[in-house]
């Protein structure tokens, strides 16, 4: 009798043993489902917002001094052009046909500035796809990614960066009190989806902005390390300061 209980007892520890084991695995898939729907939509939205937008990426000669004013008087003398030609603008693909009639006039505005500097450097210049690090516009932050990318490159193109949005037109708003102008956020409205336009507005008010700005850029670091652990997968990286190359 004795013995027969313990055998019972011993079964029921089995079965319990085994439920339990089944539960785990299922945990563990539902886990690994998760985390790649996850995943997955984070990467669809990221794809979104790189479709919607063109940038603009100016490449100095050099790190010298004298190369990085120089890149920023191509900058300066390239927006004052652009900015009433865009600002009418009302779609991508508008901005897209008004920088490509207007790229031959641009590339003359830049010779023109390195040659009033005193200097014989070429200049190339194209619309193409660029892989951005992630940065922040105020109260609005960009992940990383590939985007569609007006390139100026100044002589050897060896130099640090500057970067900006020419659509939505983010080159031309004033940032540094640390929140986008609601018009510019309204454009951006208009060309994101609901879910792209969250992730990129971070901040409902100024005060925010640096908690947040930081909890997105290791939110992002953290999607970055899993996707270069894919195999194939395309290496995106994270950078703050956009002097950097």
């Amino acid at each position: 009798m004795k013995v027969n209980r313990m055998r019972v007892l011993s079964r029921r520890g089995l079965y319990r043993t085994y439920i339990l084991s089944i539960l785990l695995v299922v945990l563990m898939v539902s886990a690994v489902v998760y985390d790649y729907e996850k995943n997955a939509s984070k990467a669809a939205v990221l794809e979104g917002i790189s479709d919607s937008l063109i940038r603009f990426h100016v490449i100095a000669n050099s790190d010298t001094d004298e190369d990085q004013r120089l890149k920023l008087q191509v900058r300066d003398a390239v927006l004052d052009k652009m900015t009433g030609i865009l600002s009418e603008s009302k779609n991508i693909e508008e901005t897209r046909q008004l920088i490509y009639d207007h790229m031959d006039s641009m590339k003359d505005i830049a010779s023109g500035i390195i040659t009033d500097y005193g200097y014989a450097y070429s200049v190339n210049i194209s619309l193409k796809l660029e892989q951005f690090p992630l940065k922040a516009y105020g109260d609005i932050i960009l992940p990383p990614g590939k985007y569609e990318a007006l390139l100026i490159e100044i002589g050897e193109a060896k130099g640090k960066n500057w970067w900006c949005v020419m659509f939505p037109p983010l080159c031309f708003v004033d940032v540094t009190r640390g929140v986008v102008p609601e018009a510019t956020k309204e454009t951006l409205k208009n060309v994101l989806t609901d879910e792209e336009y969250k992730t990129v507005v971070i901040a409902d008010a100024k005060e925010d902005v640096p908690v947040k700005v930081k909890f997105k850029f290791l939110e992002w670091l953290n999607f970055n390390k899993k996707k270069q652990q894919e195999p194939d997968s395309n290496k995106v990286f994270v950078q703050l300061d956009e002097s950097k190359k």
